[in-house]
């Protein structure tokens, strides 16, 4: 029997590209799934590297050289579960099973530590690109077990995007902590999804723009320091007419957004942490409150209002430009603050510099801006928080106006700009040297007695506030 190099489970769209993609770079590999058209259409579009694939997983384990490497591409959850319960027990001692999916990083912890009872090699991977970027070069995120990444790391680099010859994929370090960047990676991508889609509500309802100059504007910002993969799908989007009717198919689309969890779950830990990302935050609270279509048409009629369309919307589109490339830096900013944290509580050993140089291209929030991060992370890699670059700071310092100017304009005209607004007030907590919060400490002594601290002494201490007299 032919012996192959790698082995995947699960042949849906990213199991069969990825497989494809490392067939393109000469490794001899097979795949594995249940449903025989899936075996089907992998030897169909594989016909070039002549691929197969098992439907019998037994068959399918033995196909493989020792140690055998092998790829879940299955949904997250129970199903991972399992695969890894049915593959296991025919698994030779020193055999790794590298766990492709969306999986939460906690479940990467308790799976690492289970195979690990059992002899076996286990570490999570996040990929992301899409299926566009599994065929031809994702950015991926592997982290756990280093044994197994070593053995994988020739393979996945050939495999991945590159940047000026670097390859988007690294070690990202131990434990889940490779779920846990793509987690956090995701939350950012709400984020930046989320900020598109005020921008395209700005210019539509707040400065009247149809839809063929809300396409111009992207398009032109994407040729600019705002390039990103974002922003040229969403150029694209407005360009694209439905066959169905003829229209514009963003006209024909819905407006109730659906999500998978991976932003909720990034919001979920940063309150763990107790690390503020409200834009991450406010894109998981949008998409939710989206889905409240019926009761959004009973408050609209209840509540109208009229939009007054500016004159100097030449202007505006400048500043509307400039104010989204502070909040994409925000976005950014809070995803790889969530990271320093999580990488102190969680002892993932985080390199910030190496996450910001994989995401640089494959993946889905690749930008421009990257490039910027990637060096404040290289002058100083034990850099606390974005903010703290100088060349950051000057850039914050261009556009804050503007940001202030559109967030006004918003408002005055009943824009639903949570993002956008989040990135702000973001932004002034953290400038702000002496917040409010010492009379939320007052309140809180004062009716549960949970003390404070004092800024003219060190200790706990507790006033008598409204003492009781017997």
């Amino acid at each position: 029997m032919k012996k192959y190099t790698l082995g995947m489970i699960g042949l849906g769209t990213m199991g069969r590209n990825l497989l494809l993609n490392m067939a393109d770079h000469g490794y001899a590999v097979t795949g594995y799934d249940k449903d025989p058209k899936m075996l089907q259409i992998l030897e169909e579009v594989g016909k070039e590297h002549d691929l197969k694939g098992f439907a019998s997983l037994e068959d399918f384990v033995q196909s493989l050289e020792l140690p055998r490497r092998i790829v879940l591409l299955v949904p997250a959850g129970a199903i991972v579960d399992s695969v890894i319960a049915e593959l296991s027990p025919i698994l030779d001692k020193g055999d790794m099973i590298i766990d492709s999916g969306n999986s939460h990083y906690t479940d990467t912890t308790r799976r690492a530590l289970a195979l690990k009872d059992q002899d076996l090699h286990f570490f999570g991977m996040g990929i992301s690109g899409g299926e566009e970027g599994a065929r031809f070069g994702p950015s991926m995120m592997p982290g756990g077990d280093k044994k197994a990444y070593s053995a994988m790391k020739e393979v996945l680099e050939s495999i991945s995007a590159k940047v000026n010859g670097d390859p988007c994929v690294t070690y990202i370090g131990p434990g889940a902590s490779g779920h846990f960047v793509k987690m956090v990676h995701n939350g950012i991508e709400y984020a930046m999804m989320q900020l598109l889609a005020e921008a395209y509500d700005i210019m539509k309802n707040g400065m009247g723009y149809q839809n063929e100059q809300i396409q111009a504007a992207f398009a032109k910002w994407n040729q600019g320091r705002l390039k990103s993969f974002l922003m040229e799908v969403t150029a694209e989007v407005f360009a694209f007419v439905d066959e169905k009717t003829g229209n514009l198919m963003i006209d024909m689309i819905k407006d109730e957004a659906k999500s998978k969890g991976t932003g909720k779950w990034t919001s979920q830990v940063s309150m763990d942490l107790s690390l503020p990302i409200p834009t991450i935050n406010e894109a998981v609270s949008s998409r939710d409150v989206s889905k409240f279509k019926k009761l959004r048409v009973e408050l609209a009629a209840a509540f109208p209002h009229q939009t007054s369309i500016p004159e100097n919307t030449a202007e505006l589109e400048v500043q509307l430009e400039e104010a989204l490339y502070f909040a994409m830096i925000s976005c950014y900013a809070q995803g790889l603050h969530l990271l320093w944290q999580a990488s102190a509580t969680y002892e993932y050993e985080l390199n910030l510099q190496e996450i910001a140089q994989i995401w640089r291209g494959g993946c889905i929030i690749r930008a421009e801006l990257l490039e910027d991060i990637y060096q404040a992370y290289s002058k100083e890699p034990a850099l606390e928080h974005l903010f703290a670059d100088k060349n950051i700071q000057d850039k914050i310092k261009s556009t804050l106006p503007s940001l202030r100017k559109i967030i006004t304009l918003s408002i005055e005209n009943g824009l639903p700009i949570t993002a956008f607004a989040s990135t702000l007030t973001y932004f002034d907590s953290l400038r702000t040297e002496k917040l409010p919060s010492n009379l939320i400490q007052a309140q809180r002594d004062f009716f549960g007695a949970h003390t404070f601290e004092r800024t003219d002494a060190d200790g706990i201490f507790h006033a008598l506030w409204n003492p009781i007299t017997l």
